[in-house]
């Protein structure tokens, strides 16, 4: 008889235990999701800053050549 109530509280607290790792591993595994999305949308944001830099860069760029061909009489 004792040895059913053992075997009973094995069986609870192996199932408890599983439980609990269940849970730990979807809380990891959103954390790496969390980790993921927001290293994604980082790499977007740097993506997007640097595109708008080189446009401006070559705008720029693009300009002061028509400039200096403007000065030199080589453009109108």
């Amino acid at each position: 008889m004792a040895n059913k109530g053992l075997q009973n509280l094995k069986q609870q607290v192996e199932g408890a235990a599983q439980e609990a790792v269940t849970v730990a591993g979807a809380a990891v595994q959103d954390a790496v999701d969390q980790a993921t999305s927001a290293g994604q949308k980082a790499l977007d944001q740097v993506v997007k800053t640097t595109q708008e830099t080189m446009d401006k860069t070559t705008n720029q760029a693009s300009e002061t050549v028509s400039g200096f061909g403007k000065k030199l009489g080589l453009l109108k």
